[in-house]
């Protein structure tokens, strides 16, 4: 262990629930790799990201701010110029901040043109890339009518390997050879079980494994933080041979719904039923289909995890970095009748986060959980405070987790928030809401989940007695109290500083403690009453 850190490598998976790996307490898969990590590190138990979906969740990530402050609600909805993001902070100190893999990221081009910001000069790359100087772009598909998916390095590579098409992620990673020689494609889902035509050592989960270590050995003595941001388990769901048939519907672990659920008088949650993609994953055999190969994704994952962890003890570097390893949300794979990860369940919301800290001050909290509230935000902050930079909290809202990291008991937050903009939803015009009101916001307590819905009544969730989330007691007068205390929660929350990010609270206190800036007099009745404050009139004036 160290006394000096140097560098950070974060890793983010995309779409993996919490619940899917070993350290958390699954027994139907295994994750040996992941696991080992826990027992270097901290295992937070209670993460939540800041919204269960790609876009808004990143942007929370990337900038340490609710998806509220930083406005891109939605995927596609671009992060608009000015937003301070961490490689912004990064660089203010001479620390490297670059991405290998996927950002989800949508740069704002009406803001870059209005500010006379070029794409193609210095500051409007890092403007269009959410401030990350880009090893590997590598987001999925390149179709033309979604630009804003970069895997153009991926499918170059594949190319290079003997793997041609117009577009081999689609044609390899993602398609698959049908019993009866014909090409299938992973988008649909009958289809998850066969193997990707790619072999699993030219997959893109191995490719940006192979990025991630390229990125590390050409690293000199600057310090640094390399993102490595991985597609996978995301859908399309195909995993290369032989994770595509390493699982079956029987190591599925059960599906968590009731009937009680379909029966919701909730106006929302019974147009969100109807949608074809909760329909189809509410279907058994979808999900023994979709499941296998979602465990196999994870598996390869892990895999990889065993191969990049190897280099970084080989080399060294394992003394010297903080690792990271978390997801952008999960998956809710059927649950509560719903598929993809839409709203506030803990197979959606709540994510994985372990965190290795080589400082000796970490020595004491190896292989341990921590019980805290603990907030995606809560990752720029703690990357900061890692590389010794002064804390920017008028701008970053989330908070350092040194102090869990090294065995202390800061006074620490007493709920989570996480945000869902449905507009774009089909069941948002089911219900009748104008986009500007399809909005949700969840307060969890670590016992209480409160999730308020615009326009509508909210729902409630007991963890404690129902740790399921299969009964919504909002309803029931039993918890009027409860409702009341939280919503009152929500209402602290929103009444917070959120946008008041060009001063710090250093300077505004400098400025109260001056008054009025020089020349301006206000309120003074008279010379003397200016002369006791310890102000002077103007030269042009005697009184």
């Amino acid at each position: 262990m160290t006394d000096a850190p140097k560098n950070v490598l974060w890793i983010m998976a995309d779409q993996l629930r919490w619940d899917y790996l070993n350290c958390y307490g699954a027994d139907h898969i295994d994750t040996p790799n992941l696991d080992w990590l826990a027992q270097k590190g901290v295992r937070f138990n209670k993460a939540y990201v800041q919204s269960p979906i790609c876009g808004p969740s990143r942007m929370s990530f990337y900038t340490g701010r609710y998806v509220r402050s930083h406005g891109s609600t939605w995927n596609g909805f671009p992060l608009r110029v000015g937003e301070a993001t961490l490689g912004d902070h990064l660089r203010d100190i001479g620390v490297k901040c670059a991405l290998v893999g996927k950002t989800h990221m949508t740069p704002d081009r009406d803001g870059m043109k209005r500010l006379g910001i070029s794409p193609e000069s210095t500051i409007g790359a890092l403007v269009a890339e959410c401030g990350f100087e880009v090893f590997v772009r590598d987001d999925g598909t390149n179709h033309t009518d979604y630009p804003n998916r970069h895997a153009e390095d991926y499918d170059q590579y594949l190319r290079e390997n003997g793997m041609e098409g117009d577009n081999p992620w689609e044609e390899w990673a993602n398609s698959a050879i049908g019993p009866d020689g014909d090409m299938r494609s992973g988008w649909l889902l009958e289809n998850a079980p066969l193997a990707a035509r790619v072999p699993k050592e030219h997959s893109e989960t191995a490719w940006l494994t192979t990025r991630g270590i390229e990125y590390i050995e050409a690293q000199g003595d600057q310090p640094w933080l390399c993102h490595l941001s991985y597609i996978k388990p995301h859908w399309p769901y195909m995993a290369p041979a032989p994770y595509n048939d390493m699982y079956g519907a029987k190591d599925v672990p059960q599906v968590n719904r009731n009937n009680s659920e379909r029966q919701s008088d909730h106006p929302l949650m019974q147009a969100w039923a109807e949608m074809r993609v909760n329909q189809t994953m509410a279907r058994a055999d979808v999900r023994d289909l979709v499941a296998p190969c979602y465990m196999g994704l994870i598996k390869e994952l892990d895999d990889q995890m065993g191969r990049l962890f190897s280099y970084m003890r080989e080399t060294g570097r394992i003394d010297d970095t903080m690792i990271v390893f978390c997801s952008d949300h999960g998956d809710n794979m059927g649950d509560h009748w719903v598929g993809e990860k839409d709203l506030f369940y803990d197979c959606s919301a709540r994510i994985p986060l372990l965190i290795y800290d080589p400082r000796t001050k970490a020595d004491e909290t190896r292989g341990t959980v921590s019980e805290a509230l603990v907030e995606a935000i809560d990752l720029v902050p703690t990357f900061l405070d890692f590389f010794a930079a002064q804390p920017k909290p008028h701008i970053v809202e989330g908070r350092s987790l040194a102090p869990l990291l090294h065995g202390e008991s800061p006074d620490w937050r007493t709920f989570a928030v996480s945000e869902y903009d449905y507009a774009t939803r089909d069941a948002r015009r089911e219900v009748g809401v104008d986009q500007a009101d399809a909005r949700m916001a969840m307060i969890f307590d670590g016992r209480w989940k409160y999730i308020h819905v615009e326009k509508m009544r909210p729902l409630l969730f007991d963890l404690k007695n129902d740790p399921s989330e299969l009964c919504d007691l909002a309803t029931d007068p039993a918890f009027t109290t409860e409702l009341s205390r939280l919503s009152a929660l929500h209402f602290e929350w929103t009444r917070q500083h959120h946008n008041r990010t060009t001063r710090s609270a250093a300077v505004i206190e400098k400025m109260t403690d001056a008054k009025e800036p020089p020349g301006i007099l206000i309120g003074y009745r008279d010379k003397e009453e200016l002369n006791n404050d310890g102000r002077e009139m103007p030269d042009h004036a005697s009184g």
